[in-house]
């Protein structure tokens, strides 16, 4: 009987030979450099070779800058911290009255629609035209004594005032996160544009060297770009230190920062008032991140004492001393306002007709146009002394409507810092808020008689073209934060 050979059944041509395998020192495997510590990397010796950079070192840096330009934009993107001091936002903020009448016209269709600050804008374009109109009530006798054309002020501040609506219309369509990207440079151009002032780009006026020569006879004052800078880099700063900010080296930090800007706008435009400002602004963006209040209220009440047992001593000095006749101007400010009667005719002489005109308006005022001070009794009211001018024509009632506007408009302000997407965004709400709130309160305190004069411009009323362009810039800055706000559709 013969054997049956079972053998496989080869399917669908299956080769069962047996591979040979290869020999991992083949004749086609590269030999190892004799009398080298070869090693082979884990990587395949196919991946390419890093490119040479034929232009030496600039494509490095070049490649580094763009790194870090976009570690910035990462960390301006930082979500606000949820903080007992601070609620958390709300999902569904509510809607002002106009953007409600507006959103009412649209599709309701959609499930979400993007947020923008309507009151905000009304409320900037009704204190730009009153402004208009009282600066030209305010300016028109000087302008016509000075140079032929009671205009001249009105005609200027239009004109910038129309730019400024086109830059923060411009600006409102940037994302924000951009200037936190570049807040470095912008903060170092302050500088830099400040130190222009002491060469001979730089002009005096009334004895202070503030402004830069421009053409076509225009000037520009470089402290005011410092105050959206300070704002934008220490908002920026803030939020890459993170939880560092909080504790002393961090704060340390920020305020080094701070005081460098405000030593800048200090001794380089010899502007004392702007100085402390943007050192104000410092300060309050550091309380607003830090979780604890009773430190700063303890700093307030301390400087506050400081203050106080400072002016009674340099009242004992000018009382029993010679001190009056010293050539500091600012010395001298503080003289006038310790005891403005006995200076009414030379230090405090501007102060005590604004104090004049005040009360002579009563509570409804003269009537618009009917100002008295103004007429030459007042030197410039067109400027930091609007106020008083606005009293007299419109009484108390017209020195409250301006203070509802200012209310409105920081509330504004406040609503977009608190509904804001990501703390950056906060923050420069935050900063621009306390930038317009020190200087109403400031104004308004040195035309009561309440501070020494300084200098200080009502903000959006007041004439100054390079305040007017940037203040509308730093509106436009909110405007685009408002974007940036999420509504849920109804």
């Amino acid at each position: 009987m013969k054997s049956r050979i079972v053998r496989p059944v080869n399917r669908h041509g299956q080769n069962y030979k047996k591979k040979k395998r290869k020999s991992v020192s083949g004749d086609t495997q590269p030999m190892r450099p004799v009398g080298q510590n070869y090693r082979r990397s884990r990587i395949s010796d196919t991946q390419p070779m890093p490119p040479v950079d034929p232009g030496g070192g600039y494509d490095t840096y070049r490649s580094a800058y763009r790194d870090a330009i976009d570690r910035r934009r990462q960390v301006v993107r930082t979500p606000q911290p949820q903080t007992e001091r601070r609620p958390a936002r709300p999902a569904k903020p509510k809607k002002s009255s106009l953007g409600r009448v507006i959103s009412a016209a649209r599709s309701r269709t959609a499930q979400q629609e993007d947020y923008f600050d309507y009151d905000l804008l009304l409320v900037i374009v009704f204190l730009m035209c009153f402004g208009l109109v009282m600066l030209y009530s305010t300016s028109a006798y000087e302008a016509d004594v000075d140079f032929g054309n009671d205009l001249y002020y009105f005609t200027r501040q239009a004109l910038i005032a129309g730019v400024g609506f086109v830059v923060m219309f411009v600006v409102s369509k940037i994302d924000y996160h951009i200037y936190g990207a570049f807040a470095f440079e912008i903060y170092i151009f302050a500088m830099f544009m400040m130190a222009l002032v002491q060469t001979p780009l730089g002009l005096e006026f009334n004895g202070a060297r503030r402004w830069i020569q421009l053409p076509g006879n225009q000037t520009l004052q470089p402290a005011e770009i410092t105050k959206i800078a300070v704002i934008l880099f220490i908002s920026y700063e803030l939020c890459r230190l993170g939880k560092k900010a909080c504790t002393l080296a961090g704060i340390i930090r920020v305020l080094v920062f701070g005081a460098i800007a405000s030593g800048g706008v200090l001794f380089l435009t010899d502007n004392l008032s702007t100085a402390i400002i943007v050192m104000a602004i410092t300060c309050i963006l550091i309380f607003v991140i830090h979780p604890k209040t009773k430190p700063f209220a303890a700093i307030v009440v301390v400087g506050a004492l400081a203050a106080a047992v400072g002016i009674i001593v340099l009242s004992v000095i000018i009382a029993n001393t010679d001190v009056a006749s010293s050539d500091n101007f600012r010395l001298q400010r503080v003289i006038s306002w310790l005891n403005p009667e006995a200076t009414a005719d030379t230090g405090s002489y501007q102060v005590m007709q604004g104090l004049y005109a005040i009360g002579s308006g009563g509570l409804f005022g003269k009537g618009l146009g009917n100002s008295t001070q103004k007429l030459g009794v007042i030197p410039e009211a067109q400027n930091d002394m609007i106020l008083v001018v606005i009293c007299e024509e419109l009484g108390v009632f017209g020195a409250l409507l301006i203070l509802v506007l200012f209310g409105v408009l920081l509330y504004r302000l406040m609503f977009i810092a608190n509904n804001a997407p990501d703390l950056y965004g906060s923050l420069i709400a935050t900063g621009i808020f306390a930038h317009i709130a020190l200087q109403v309160i400031l104004n308004i305190a040195v035309v009561t008689g309440l501070l020494p004069t300084t200098g200080i411009t009502l903000p959006f009323i007041s004439y100054g073209g390079t305040a007017i362009l940037f203040l509308m810039a730093e509106m436009g800055v909110a405007l685009g934060i408002s974007r940036r706000i999420r509504l849920q559709g109804e």
